[in-house]
């Protein structure tokens, strides 16, 4: 019987744990589980590449935030999937995350291209088993929330770049505009002609920037 690796990233270990325990003990058909847990972005990132060199990862599993909150380091589980789309390509990359918000999902789609996406809170045991089973068949596999923001996002036909993401995410955070361009690494002028662009885009020319939020929000944007 083949065996499926498996590595789960996560800074908390009791959630890595309780993936391997919950995977390692599922029965299924033609394979069984082995599940290696990283709780670091650096011993993840080692683990990675060294599976490149010698047996790649059926599956990596990803969160997003690797780091405590107020930490300085901008690393996160995106950074991680693009070295993993880049070192092991044959690896499916799954992330496994408290963040539901359709920039979070739709960002992390452009930039990693993922297998898959699960929102913790609607993990269970029934829920890892058919994503494992659903991914190995090339069949990409999201929980109830990220389909919802996936399909939002595909529903428009307006298209924006990562830049003009970036400005309404922090608008959205209520960020003033003066404040955004460091955040992006723009100079203001360029965040104030952006901005007005996506009023134009929009149909909120004359609107606010609450009008602004609200429109992005309705078409999935955010």
């Amino acid at each position: 019987m083949d065996t499926i690796r498996i590595l789960a990233v996560d800074d908390h270990e009791m959630t890595t744990l309780g993936y391997k325990y919950i995977l390692e003990e599922q029965k299924f058909d033609d394979f069984s589980v082995k599940v290696e847990i990283a709780k670091s972005f650096d011993k993840a990132k080692e683990k990675i590449e060294l599976s490149a060199k010698a047996l790649p990862y059926d599956i990596i599993l990803l969160d997003i935030q690797l780091f405590p909150a107020g930490s300085k380091d901008p690393r996160t589980g995106v950074d991680l999937g693009v070295i993993a789309r880049n070192s092991v390509p044959t690896s499916k990359i799954v992330f496994m995350s408290s963040f539901s918000d359709n920039y979070r999902i739709n960002n992390i789609f452009v930039t990693v291209n993922p297998d898959g996406y699960m929102v913790k809170s609607e993990i269970d045991e029934l829920s890892l088993k058919t994503m494992v089973e659903t991914v190995l068949r090339n069949t990409p596999y999201y929980t109830s929330s990220a389909l919802v923001a996936i399909r939002k996002k595909m529903a428009n036909n307006i298209v924006i770049d990562n830049q003009d993401q970036k400005i309404l995410y922090h608008l959205s955070l209520g960020v003033n505009t003066r404040d955004i361009g460091p955040l992006i690494s723009s100079a203001n002028t360029t965040v104030e002609a952006r901005k007005r662009q996506l009023k134009a885009i929009f149909g909120v020319k004359k609107g606010n920037d609450l009008a602004l939020i609200e429109e992005a929000r309705k078409r999935g944007f955010l």
